[in-house]
């Protein structure tokens, strides 16, 4: 059964008929929800979050065409193993920016290029989004990030060094600062 499945799924794929790829994934801090499109990484799911709600938002906003197909997410999973063992500090996937816009895309850019092992402040953020006062929705744009963990909203902190939140919750976000040695 499960072979006659794969084989369907990877058929969907070669006729163009997958428009989003889904899969678990494995991580320190329980279950990861990925999906891709053939753009690229379209969202990361934390533990956390109701995987079955992300599913049904993509089908909402980028195709009702989602089926699980884990092998199309073989090399972000390989990826996520490396960073979560360490071994990894730049995530070099093609991302799908569709589900943000605007501001948010602007700031979420942003926060992708901060290197692994430093963080900014959500003022730095606003101000590399084009909007220095913008201080608020560079944290919106954190707290709806669709790719957390490769578009590193857990490097952003507030000015003076507290944490803030985070959407997989603070022991997460404390946690991948401390793997990361930002944090003793």
């Amino acid at each position: 059964m499960k072979a006659e499945l794969q084989r369907l799924t990877e058929r969907a794929a070669a006729e163009g008929l997958l428009d989003v790829a889904y899969a678990s994934a494995d991580s320190p801090f329980g279950p990861l929800l990925l999906a891709a499109t053939p753009r690229g990484v379209v969202r990361i799911g934390l533990p956390n979050q109701d995987a079955d709600g992300l599913l049904e938002d993509l089908a909402a906003r980028v195709s009702p065409r989602v089926l699980e197909a884990p092998a199309q997410l073989d090399d972000l999973r390989r990826e996520l193993d490396l960073y979560f063992e360490g071994k990894l500090t730049d995530f070099d996937l093609p991302l799908d920016w569709r589900l943000t816009q605007g501001f948010r895309r602007k700031a979420q850019r942003a926060i992708a290029r901060i290197p692994y092992g430093q963080t900014r402040s959500y003022t730095e953020i606003a101000a590399r989004a084009g909007n220095e006062r913008a201080v608020r929705a560079a944290g919106t744009a954190c707290g709806t990030n669709p790719l957390p963990i490769v578009v590193p909203c857990h490097r952003v902190l507030r000015t003076g060094g507290a944490l803030g939140g985070y959407g997989g919750g603070l022991p997460m976000k404390e946690a991948l600062l401390r793997m990361e040695g930002v944090l003793e």
